[in-house]
């Protein structure tokens, strides 16, 4: 499997700001990616990179292999759309979808007058008269029928309800079967998506936290509930991302894989154990990061 973006120690800075912090990564052909991480993590200024919008201050960047800063036969390849993605004012939907079919090579026109009938998108409609949702559900159209070997949807949600929401889902997945190629999805509702991702990337303050296929990380925690002397006992030796109070019971998520003997152990201790979500388990960690870094200042 070939990848389709590499990227060593690569770095954004903004003044006195570090948006992207020394970031080393690869991403491969022909899988769907979340990108995810908390606001102001520097998921953005990561995609603006990777689309060449914005140059990195240093660090190293290549798609398809070579560096994409005004490289059309790179960026062809590549549709991004943002979550405030704008158009021209007077554009209406059938104008913005013959623009696309002149910017993507493997544009699919049939297909994305099927996206516009199962979004009720207004053809005639401009875009200055369109609805949130509506800009939302356009952005897709053009995302998935661009069937742009590197896809990126930023936020691509924002004003869907969740009906349409679903839609998206069905229609990427769908697609992406018939037509594999690598998406990158950048959303906050990540229990919504994680059944697409099959692999995480998660940044927090600039850097690259977790770099995963999406199965390893499951497993990856769990939680324990019980009397606290009992949950204090059983995680004595162990890595406690978060601990909660419930009344008379004790709330505690662990960080690490729950073997036989932890299964054993936390039965005779009549605990209960409750499996991690993937965005439970991002919640956790970047709440930690962020919690260490103010602990720094005070």
């Amino acid at each position: 499997m070939n990848d389709v973006v590499e990227a060593h120690q690569l770095t954004k800075v903004y003044h006195d700001v570090t948006a992207v912090d020394h970031a080393s990564f690869s991403i491969a052909e022909g899988k769907i990616y979340g990108l995810l991480g908390r606001n102001g993590a520097g998921k953005t200024t990561l995609m603006q990179l990777l689309t060449a919008q914005i140059f990195a201050s240093s660090g190293e960047l290549k798609v398809f292999g070579e560096a994409p800063y005004e490289n059309n036969r790179v960026l062809s390849q590549v549709c991004f759309v943002k979550e405030s993605q704008k158009y021209p004012q007077t554009f209406r939907v059938i104008d913005v979808l013959d623009m696309a079919a002149v910017i993507f090579p493997h544009w699919d026109k049939k297909y994305a007058y099927s996206l516009v009938e199962d979004f009720r998108l207004p053809l005639k409609r401009t875009a200055n008269k369109l609805s949130r949702g509506m800009l939302s559900s356009m952005g897709i159209t053009v995302g998935l029928a661009s069937r742009a070997p590197l896809t990126i949807f930023d936020e691509p949600y924002m004003g869907l309800d969740a009906v349409a929401r679903s839609m998206f889902y069905d229609r990427l997945i769908e697609d992406y079967a018939q037509y594999p190629r690598t998406i990158i999805l950048s959303t906050h509702l990540i229990d919504e998506v994680s059944h697409l991702l099959e692999h995480v990337l998660v940044i927090d303050d600039g850097k690259i936290i977790i770099d995963e296929e999406t199965d390893a990380l499951r497993g990856r925690a769990f939680t324990l509930v019980g009397p606290a002397s009992k949950v204090e006992a059983f995680t004595a030796q162990k890595d406690v991302m978060h601990r909660e109070s419930l009344g008379t019971l004790v709330s505690a998520t662990i960080l690490g894989h729950l073997d036989t003997e932890d299964h054993e152990q936390a039965e005779a201790l009549g605990l209960e154990i409750a499996p991690v979500s993937l965005q439970q388990l991002i919640v956790h960690l970047t709440r930690g990061t962020s919690e260490r870094k103010a602990a720094q200042v005070r």
